[in-house]
């Protein structure tokens, strides 16, 4: 039989869980139409438009049931706040890998500040 674990008392975990991992894939997509375009700077504006909300439409497909599904135990403020923070998690690796960009020092302190956003907007004081 599972152990419980304390922070869990009380919630169902996959309620959770299920919207979070949906963002996060959705904020793949996002980062790749938002972002991918720029190793490819020689090709048309036009065509960087199209293949961008192409991609965009995938990242919606998930983004909309993982905050409909999310609503049902967080709040609207609450998934904004998480969906900020996976997308930096994202972009970071998007940044490293595809476009070569070093993770400067400022660059962890400006994302450790929006995730301690996360713990902020989660956290049982201010009620």
């Amino acid at each position: 039989m599972p152990v419980a674990h304390p922070l869990f008392t009380g919630m169902n975990v996959s309620a959770y869980l299920v919207p979070v991992a949906l963002l996060a894939v959705s904020n793949v997509f996002m980062t790749m139409a938002w972002y991918g375009h720029l190793k490819f700077k020689h090709w048309p504006l036009a065509t960087v438009i199209a293949v961008s909300w192409g991609i965009a439409l995938l990242e919606y497909c998930l983004q909309v049931p993982a905050n409909r599904m999310g609503h049902a135990v967080m709040t609207a403020y609450q998934l904004k706040v998480i969906q900020e923070a996976l997308t930096l998690i994202v972009f970071v690796g998007f940044a490293l890998l595809w476009l070569g960009e070093p993770l400067r020092p400022k660059y962890v302190v400006s994302f450790g500040l929006i995730f301690a956003a996360v713990a902020v907007a989660f956290g049982k004081w201010g009620d």
